[in-house]
């Protein structure tokens, strides 16, 4: 699953936006501010950012720069016939722009677009697993394993953040939109076993999902 920023003011368009794109199969993290763009993009990782040129705090230009610091591809949304803002933009480095009013299924095109460019991981290898988040599936040495919504989600975001610790707490706030049901820390815990007794070759001592004790959980080196 593809992690996008969005760096919009209005919260009326960020909302529409983030619901959209959720149930086009992205994950998207919204942020108000140039300077609420740049902490998110410091602490994860992202495949896409779409950045608003006119933000009330900070600029999108400034917003685009910290992007394409860290190896983002930005699509920058724009005001129709802000031809200046359009040219300054792509010549900060941004991949594309959609002028507002847009058609969403047209941002979607565009963003598929950029990301097919740009290379953006969609296959991840973990030893004999491989995840394909296009398609959604996980296999283990050739032959697929059925995973649960939670137990996928869970494990795509170790594989996009490989040798990085993820912490309980981190693990709880990602998961946390998608789960039907609450999700505390022990609910965590089993689907970790889970995960565990589906994809080690020995759950009690594993390889692949490495406790960092106090801390989380860390997969790769």
């Amino acid at each position: 699953m593809h992690q996008i920023l969005l760096v919009e003011d209005d919260r009326r368009i960020a909302d529409g936006l983030c619901e959209f794109l959720s149930e086009e199969g992205f994950r998207v993290l919204a942020v108000r501010t140039q300077s609420g763009a740049e902490r998110l993009l410091r602490e994860r990782r992202f495949d896409l950012a779409l950045v608003d040129i006119s933000l009330a705090e900070g600029s999108g230009f400034g917003a685009c720069t910290a992007a394409k610091e860290k190896g983002v591809p930005v699509i920058f949304l724009t005001a129709s016939g802000d031809e200046n803002s359009v040219v300054r933009g792509l010549e900060m480095g941004a991949d594309d722009y959609v002028a507002k009013p847009f058609r969403p299924r047209e941002l979607v095109s565009r963003i598929r677009t950029v990301l097919r460019r740009t290379g953006s991981q969609s296959v991840y290898r973990l030893g004999d697993i491989t995840i394909d988040a296009d398609k959604a599936a996980v296999h283990k040495n050739g032959a697929e394993i059925g995973l649960s919504a939670l137990e996928y989600r869970i494990l795509l975001l170790f594989a996009a953040n490989r040798g990085r610790v993820l912490t309980r707490g981190r693990l709880l706030e990602e998961i946390w939109d998608i789960a039907g049901d609450f999700v505390n820390d022990n609910t965590l815990t089993v689907y970790i076993k889970r995960l565990r007794d589906k994809l080690e070759d020995d759950p009690q001592n594993p390889t692949l999902i490495k406790t960092v004790r106090g801390i989380g959980y860390r997969v790769g080196e």
